[in-house]
């Protein structure tokens, strides 16, 4: 049976590329350019759950599971709880996986099963995906500044 296409979804990153991220690859000023614009192109909402408030910055990648190319696709503005679901294994180190379980379940209309479900799924190609190394497409940058 296939997995449920969830709104809010686990954005597990392959072992190999941790760390690999714009905000630390970028000079500061760029990738403040990058983040505010991102505010600016969701109108000071998250682009997940349409929350207000406060946002962070979270890089979209696709997986090419052939040709192990992770590619950046966008960076989009999300609320902190949204990006604490998106990044539940750095949550869960942080003792918060309750509540990011409770906002997925809220944004998503989930039960409980459902969550646990769709983690087991992520869990899995997480751990696919890191046996291989990847190679890093970031094309889609130069659209992005």
């Amino acid at each position: 049976m296939p997995m449920k296409e969830y709104k809010l979804r686990f954005g597990l990153v392959p072992d190999g590329c941790w760390y690999t991220n714009l905000r630390s690859a970028l000079p500061k000023e760029v990738w403040d350019r990058i983040r505010r614009a991102a505010y600016a192109r969701a109108g000071g909402r998250c682009c997940i759950c349409g929350a207000a408030g406060r946002l962070e910055a979270h890089e979209i990648w696709s997986y090419d599971d052939n040709k192990h190319i992770q590619k950046l696709e966008d960076v989009i503005a999300v609320c902190p709880a949204c990006h604490e679901v998106i990044h539940i294994g750095r949550t869960s180190l942080m003792g918060r996986e309750k509540e990011a379980q409770a906002h997925f379940m809220k944004v998503n209309g989930a039960t409980q099963s459902e969550y646990h479900a769709a983690l087991g799924q992520a869990n899995r190609e997480h751990a696919e995906r890191s046996r291989h190394e990847w190679v890093t497409d970031i094309s889609k940058l130069k659209t992005l500044l």
